[in-house]
């Protein structure tokens, strides 16, 4: 679909783009001087819970994650929203609401938006940013001995999809709204004081798709222990009922000759590695000995933060221990 854009701007062309045209990135990065790059970035997306403000909160946040995962600070936010005439738009206020107040607590603001009429709800934000050209964290960069930190849980997608088939308990849809409605700014921060090599957020693509995204074309392998990963609660259970959106399937099939299970798993763990997530966390490729600290200072600001595997010399794969 996008390949036809190759023939259109060559990178050679727009020097000052940092990221955008080449290896695909989290977000576009444009330098404008010296200290100063822009950050560039987008995403909306229909409804993944049923309150109105929490997806509010949740789309922002989601939004946000992608000049966070950069290394970057957000500065202002343009709302994006589908909005069918159906519904009440006292529904849509709560929306924009919960919007506003996550921009707010990032420190940005929303300075408008655009509206159009569609059959189903979808929200979100186009997002600017800021970032020193020479600082900015990308997908590609880790290095062999580098540590793997992951800074929420996983297993959002199965739990949203269990609240859209009416099988999950009110108290699991809590704890992943806490964590998908939770900025990634503290993490993020907290990664630029370390000697970090490379940072993605883990979205669409699972887990296991957005690590292979760090090393795709590289000499590099990421060995990641099943074991030191965290779940939101109830995140296990549906998955072994076979509760898992389409996403998963599509991103298992696309992503699984690049990965493999050294120790027996269940279909349902693997799907959980492949599982869609919606504003996760951030997969961080630290120096192993600045890793312990990192985590320590992740743990001490209240994130959910775990040390998950290692990089090591390779062809590009991922193992599962």
């Amino acid at each position: 679909m996008l390949r036809p854009l190759s023939a259109i701007f060559n990178p050679a062309d727009h020097s000052n783009l940092l990221a955008g045209l080449s290896e695909p990135d989290d977000a576009a990065v444009y330098q404008i001087d010296e200290a100063r790059a822009i950050i560039s970035t987008t995403d909306f997306f229909p409804p993944v819970v049923d309150d109105p403000y929490a997806f509010g909160t949740i789309a922002a946040a989601n939004a946000l994650s992608d000049v966070y995962a950069m290394g970057g600070r957000p500065l202002i936010a343009i709302n994006l929203v589908a909005y069918p005439d159906s519904l009440g738009i006292d529904i849509l206020s709560e929306i924009l609401r919960g919007g506003a107040e996550k921009v707010r607590e990032a420190g940005a603001v929303i300075a408008g938006g655009h509206t159009v009429t569609d059959k189903e709800p979808k929200y979100g934000l186009a997002v600017t940013g800021e970032v020193h050209p020479g600082r900015i964290l990308r997908k590609s960069g880790a290095k062999p001995g580098d540590a793997l930190i992951l800074t929420k849980p996983l297993g959002a997608g199965v739990i949203t999809t269990a609240l859209k088939r009416g099988a999950a308990h009110e108290d699991h849809v809590a704890d992943a709204v806490r964590g998908m409605s939770h900025l990634n700014r503290r993490a993020s921060e907290a990664a630029l004081a370390y000697d970090v090599h490379a940072m993605t957020d883990i979205t669409g693509y699972g887990l296991l798709g957005h690590a292979h995204e760090m090393i795709r074309h590289s000499q590099l392998d990421f060995v990641l222990r099943f074991d030191g990963l965290l779940f939101y609660d109830g995140a296990r259970d549906y998955a072994r009922q076979d509760i898992f959106a389409g996403g998963m399937y599509r991103n298992r099939d696309y992503y699984s000759p690049w990965c493999s299970f050294r120790a027996a798993r269940s279909e349902a763990d693997q799907g959980l590695l492949y599982d869609p997530q919606t504003s996760g966390g951030l997969l961080i490729a630290v120096s192993n000995e600045e890793a312990d600290d990192l985590l320590k200072t992740l743990l001490d600001e209240g994130e959910r933060a775990a040390l998950i595997g290692e990089v090591t010399s390779g062809t590009g794969r991922l193992h599962v221990e």
